[in-house]
């Protein structure tokens, strides 16, 4: 019997990206991987993303699902639904993207290997490993503050990765489930830092692959004070933290 490729689901949280989610869904489906889904967490998009997203779930490449939110309540908590969501529909692996295509489609190929090969419990799309490099545009004071947010999580968490702050990653189903996903309360950098703080705290690897980051070319960023704020507390609410640090049962 011909054996089923696992279920591999792209979430894609949106808000105010109708012009870059259609773009997205057409370079997933390009990469031909077997058994690829898309799920788009949409925050009650303004410039109607929403209804963007609706048509690709009728019409699309590929397989599309929709969770319209209600509520803007941050990155994290967008993640934090749709990977829920993904789990419950049966996602083996769980890739986390962003929506301005800073992300590279062409990197999810070898993360996925390298999550299917290895002992990794998920793989980061690192920038900052050999070959990995940020985008050419961004200003010496940007590529300073990305140095320096990772040397500052990594001296108070000790993860012992490169790209400490990187949010894009392929996890395992079982990865998200020991890790207890739905327990993350983090938004921005600092959810993305809290999940790999959770996976090494639980005794799992953490794999990294390079990219080369780029800058958004449509669209606005979505990074404010309120989460450069809590980006630097948050390592320091981890380290002493009982319940982050909690293990739990992993896959064997």
């Amino acid at each position: 019997m011909e054996s089923v490729a696992p279920k591999v689901t792209v979430v894609v949280p949106t808000y105010n990206e109708r012009d870059n989610l259609p773009k997205i869904v057409e370079l997933l489906a390009a990469l031909a991987i077997a058994n690829l889904h898309v799920l788009v967490v949409d925050d009650n998009s303004p410039d109607g993303t929403g209804e963007v997203a609706d048509t690709l779930a009728q019409s699309g490449p590929i397989p599309v699902g929709v969770l319209h939110r209600t509520v803007k309540d941050g990155l994290g908590r967008a993640y934090v639904a749709g990977m829920t969501r993904a789990l419950s529909e049966g996602a083996d692996i769980v890739i986390q993207m962003d929506a301005d295509l800073s992300h590279p489609t062409e990197a999810i190929p070898r993360m996925v290997e390298t999550l299917t090969t290895t002992d990794a419990a998920v793989v980061l799309g690192s920038r900052y490993v050999a070959g990995g490099a940020v985008a050419s545009d961004w200003p010496w004071h940007r590529k300073a503050l990305s140095a320096w947010a990772n040397f500052y999580v990594n001296a108070i968490l000790r993860l012992r990765v490169k790209d400490a702050t990187a949010g894009f990653k392929a996890w395992h189903a079982d990865t998200l489930r020991a890790i207890d996903v739905e327990g993350v309360q983090s938004n921005g950098y600092a959810f993305q830092v809290e999940m790999n703080y959770r996976v090494v705290q639980r005794g799992m690897t953490i794999a990294e692959v390079p990219i080369r980051f780029e800058e958004r070319t449509d669209g606005v960023s979505k990074m404010s004070l309120a989460v450069q704020l809590e980006s630097a507390r948050v390592p320091w609410t981890l380290r002493f933290s009982r319940d982050a640090a909690q293990p739990s049962r992993v896959r064997g």
